[in-house]
C-alpha cells in the first residue's frame, strides 16, 4: 500500500473497527442472551425469532434517510449520534419483562443503528480509490469476525459468572455491560473522526490534494451512471445488488443468531464453553477475508470472486446441516461457512461503489444495505419455522442454497462496472 493510504488507514480504520465491533456485538448478543432468557416464562423460540428480526424493520425504515443525513451533517457528528443512541437502546433491552417490551427495545435499537454500516461504506469512498476499496471494506468488516472472537467468550463469561449478582439476571447483565461501551466510545468519537480529507488536520496540504485529485480523476474516468436519489432507487442494478446482498446476509445472521444454539444442541450446554467454541469460526473468517479482499483488489475482479465464495458457502452450510451429530466435522463446516459469508461481503461492496456516485451513492448504498438486511428479519423466523416443520438441518441447507443463488445472480446478471 502507498505510504499516504497507509497513513490514512492507520488513522481511520482502527476507529471504525472498534465502532463496528461494538455495533455488531450489540446487534447479535441476543443470541447469547437467549441461553439465559429461556428461563423466563414469557420467552420462547418464537419470541426470540421475532425479537431478533424486528431490529431489521426499524433498521430498514430509517436506513436511507440516515445515510442522506450523514452526507449533509458530516460523518463525525452523525456517527457520534448513532453510537450513543444504539448503546442506550441496547442496554434498555435489559428492561424487557414481556414479549412486547422486548420487541419494542429491539425495534428502537434498529432505528438507532440505521445508517451506520452504509455510512461507513460511503465514508470510505471519500478517502480510497477503487483499487483499495475491497481490502478496506474487508479490513473494516473483519470487525464482525473480531466481535465474534471477542464477544462470544465475553458473552459466555458474563452469563456464567453474573449469576452471583442477584439484583439483575445474567441476560440483563449481558445487555447492560455490552451497551455501556458503545455510549462511552460514542462520546469520544468527535475527537477521533474527521468528515473527509479536506478537514483532516493530520494530513498536509499536499496529501489532501493528492487524495482529492485521485478521487476526482477516478470519478471522471468512472463508468458510474447513477448520481441521484431517484435514479439509484429506480436502477435495476441496485435492486439486483440488494437481492445478492440479501442472500449473503441470510447466511450472516443464520450464523450470528443461531451459532450458540447450534453448539448448545450439538456439542455442549456450558455457556462459557459455547462462547469459546463460537469464536473459532470467526477466527477463520478474520484470517480469510482480508486476504481474499486484497486478492480481488489486485485483480480488480469482483463477480467471479463472489461466485467462488458463494459456492463454498453452499457446500459449507449444507455440510453443517448434514453433519450436526459429528462435533468436529460440524465445526469445520461452520468455520468454512462463516469464512465464505465474510469473504462474500468483502468483495461485494466495491460493486455498488463502482456503479453509484454523488448523492446517488448515499441513497443506493443505504437502500442495498437496508433491503439486504431484511434477511436479518427473515433468518430467525426461517430457522424456527423450518426446524418446527422439518429439522434444524433444513434451515442450514436452505441458507446455503440462497447463497448460491446470490452468487449466480451477481455473476450472470450484473455486468462489470469497473
Amino acid at each position: 500500500m502507498e505510504p499516504l493510504y497507509r497513513k490514512i488507514s492507520l488513522r481511520l480504520i482502527p476507529v471504525l473497527f472498534v465502532c463496528y465491533i461494538l455495533a455488531y456485538l450489540d446487534r447479535v448478543n441476543v443470541g447469547f442472551a437467549k441461553l439465559s432468557m429461556g428461563n423466563e416464562l414469557w420467552f420462547s423460540d418464537e419470541v426470540f425469532a421475532l425479537g431478533s428480526g424486528i431490529f431489521f424493520i426499524g433498521y430498514f425504515l430509517f436506513e436511507v434517510p440516515a445515510n442522506l443525513l450523514m452526507q449533509r451533517l458530516g460523518a463525525r457528528l452523525w456517527m457520534t449520534r448513532i453510537m450513543i443512541t444504539w448503546g442506550i437502546c441496547s442496554a434498555l433491552c435489559a428492561l424487557s419483562s414481556d414479549p412486547m417490551h422486548f420487541y419494542f427495545f429491539r425495534f428502537l435499537l434498529g432505528l438507532a443503528e440505521a445508517g451506520f454500516f452504509p455510512g461507513v461504506i460511503l465514508y470510505l469512498t471519500y478517502w480510497y480509490p477503487q483499487y483499495y476499496r475491497a481490502r478496506m471494506v474487508a479490513l473494516f468488516m473483519s470487525a464482525i469476525a473480531l466481535a465474534g472472537i471477542i464477544g462470544s467468550p465475553v458473552s459466555g463469561f458474563i452469563l456464567s459468572r453474573m449469576q452471583e449478582f442477584v439484583w439483575l439476571k445474567p441476560w440483563q447483565w449481558l445487555f447492560v455491560m455490552e451497551g455501556i461501551p458503545s455510549v462511552l466510545f460514542g462520546l469520544a468519537l468527535p475527537w477521533l473522526l474527521t468528515d473527509g480529507p479536506h478537514k483532516a488536520a493530520w494530513l498536509s496540504a499536499h496529501e489532501k490534494k493528492s487524495v482529492l485529485d485521485r478521487l476526482a480523476l477516478e470519478q471522471v474516468q468512472s463508468k458510474a451512471k447513477v448520481h441521484s436519489v431517484g435514479a439509484a432507487l429506480r436502477s435495476p442494478e441496485v435492486w439486483l445488488l440488494a437481492l445478492v446482498y440479501f442472500s449473503i446476509t441470510l447466511g450472516l445472521y443464520g450464523i450470528s443468531f443461531w451459532l450458540p444454539q447450534i453448539l448448545k444442541t450439538s456439542i455442549t450446554t456450558d455457556p462459557f464453553r459455547i462462547g469459546l467454541l463460537a469464536a473459532i469460526p470467526w477466527i477463520c473468517a478474520a484470517a480469510g477475508m482480508y486476504a481474499y479482499g486484497r486478492h480481488s483488489d489486485l485483480h480488480q475482479e469482483r463477480r467471479l470472486h463472489l461466485l467462488a465464495v458463494a459456492i463454498l458457502g453452499m457446500v459449507s452450510f449444507v455440510g453443517a446441516g448434514l453433519f450436526m451429530e459429528s462435533p468436529v466435522v460440524l465445526m469445520v463446516f461452520l468455520s468454512l461457512a462463516t469464512t465464505a459469508v465474510m469473504c462474500s461481503m468483502a468483495v461485494f461492496w466495491p460493486l455498488p461503489s463502482a456503479l453509484l456516485s454523488g448523492v446517488g451513492a448515499a441513497a443506493g448504498i443505504a437502500w442495498i444495505n437496508s433491503v439486504g438486511n431484511l434477511a436479518g428479519y427473515l433468518s430467525p423466523e426461517l430457522f424456527v419455522w423450518l426446524r418446527n416443520v422439518y429439522s434444524g438441518n433444513a434451515a442450514l441447507i436452505t441458507i446455503g442454497m440462497a447463497m448460491m443463488v446470490g452468487g449466480l445472480i451477481s455473476f450472470v446478471l450484473l455486468k462489470p462496472k469497473e
